[in-house]
């Protein structure tokens, strides 16, 4: 039994000198990952904001003289051209107006016949003394009041005409006519508040968008560090409809607010867009795609290479030269389509592993795999 014992734990000593023997004496190898090489290249900078339109022009049409309507000349929701007459007011009591203040004209340019001569010769007779000097001065007041009088009276019949010429309502600008709120009948008075109809322009027609105040001094502090360039004039503006769609004709930024509502925060701005068809409609909601100005040195990188640590930072693997993983900390400023825009973390040239992430840590060997080529950038919509 004891002979047995030791040839087994002799045998079992050999077994194991053979094994160590045998093991590998270098590492695992290192594992593969792919990656994104930064690069970076001019990108549009744009910023997606809601807005809804708002009519070029607005008139609220109103009577400027009182009197009973005795016609409707328009068509409700077509389009008018500026002085094309809307409504007619009773002219009765204007023209007979007009003709009293013609008469009163008349008797006023007959006294100044009659005083003006009257005056001239009064001032031959003063010279040799035929009249007196008080003789004189009344002819010559006479001649001024007549004179006076014409002036009245010529005063008078215009107003009396500009009255009748208001009986005709008359569309103070060209654009598309609502509903008429009156009809044949109605009796109206001089500047009341209630509008007879609207006439809006629709082309071109504005949109009124909203922007963070913060938003706006994070583009100002761009544009002055030279980081975004602006292109000459006034910034572009796409329109998004509320279905999707994309409206067919480009517009311009042309205001922005001068302050900032202490409610929201926000700033008022205001794009002018053109509108031959008169598809967009005052009231609609839609989506502003403003075009603020064009990054130079852009870098992005695949959403896939960028996580967030327990601060919730947005962070990215890289591959340096030696083929040691680091951990950067990244400062983003927006997404375009799958890529991240990095505005701090990155270098042109970096390697940020995007595939085999579960491969590696930070400090770990790895080995870059095939590089995937740079996406071509256009456009952002800018995160806010």
């Amino acid at each position: 039994m004891r002979k047995e014992l030791v040839f087994l734990a002799c045998a079992a000593a050999l077994t194991a000198g053979c094994e160590s023997q045998q093991a590998p004496q270098g590492k695992a190898p290192a594992p593969e990952v792919g990656v994104h090489i930064v690069q970076a290249r001019p990108l549009s900078l744009n910023i997606e904001l809601p807005g809804r339109t708002a009519a070029f022009m607005v008139a609220e049409v109103r009577p400027q003289v009182g009197g009973l309507v005795q016609k409707r000349l328009f068509v409700e929701g077509a389009d008018v051209k500026a002085g094309s007459q809307l409504y007619q007011i009773d002219a009765a009591t204007y023209l007979a107006a007009v003709n009293s203040a013609k008469a009163a004209m008349l008797r006023a340019e007959a006294n100044l016949l009659a005083a003006a001569p009257k005056a001239k010769r009064y001032r031959e007779l003063l010279d040799i003394e035929g009249v007196s000097r008080q003789e004189y001065d009344d002819a010559v007041a006479g001649e001024a009041q007549a004179r006076a009088e014409v002036a009245s009276a010529t005063a008078a019949l215009e107003t009396a005409r500009i009255n009748f010429d208001y009986t005709k309502v008359e569309a103070p600008i060209s654009g598309r006519i609502g509903r008429s709120n009156v009809t044949p009948g109605a009796l109206v008075t001089a500047g009341q508040e209630a509008a007879l109809t609207i006439v809006q322009q629709l082309d071109p027609i504005y949109v009124d968008v909203t922007q963070s105040s913060e938003e706006m001094l994070r583009l100002k502090k761009l544009v002055e560090s030279g980081a975004l360039k602006q292109a000459g004039g006034q910034a572009r503006v796409v329109l998004k409809l509320a279905d999707g769609s994309s409206y067919g004709h480009e517009g311009k930024l042309q205001f922005s607010g001068s302050s900032v509502d202490p409610g929201t925060g926000n700033v008022v701005l205001r794009a002018i867009v053109p509108n031959p068809k008169h598809d967009l409609m005052p009231g609609m909601f839609v989506r502003a795609v403003i075009e603020n100005g064009v990054d130079e040195k852009a870098i992005s990188v695949p959403q896939q290479g960028v996580t967030r640590n327990q601060k919730g930072e947005p962070t990215a693997l890289v591959l340096n030269q030696k083929g040691v993983v680091e951990q950067r900390v990244l400062t983003t400023s927006g997404t375009l389509g799958d890529q991240w825009l990095v505005k701090s973390g990155l270098a042109v040239g970096d390697r940020v592993i995007v595939e085999g992430l579960q491969k590696v840590q930070p400090g770990a060997s790895a080995v870059a795999a095939q590089a995937r080529p740079a996406i071509a950038l256009k456009s952002v919509a800018a995160a806010r």
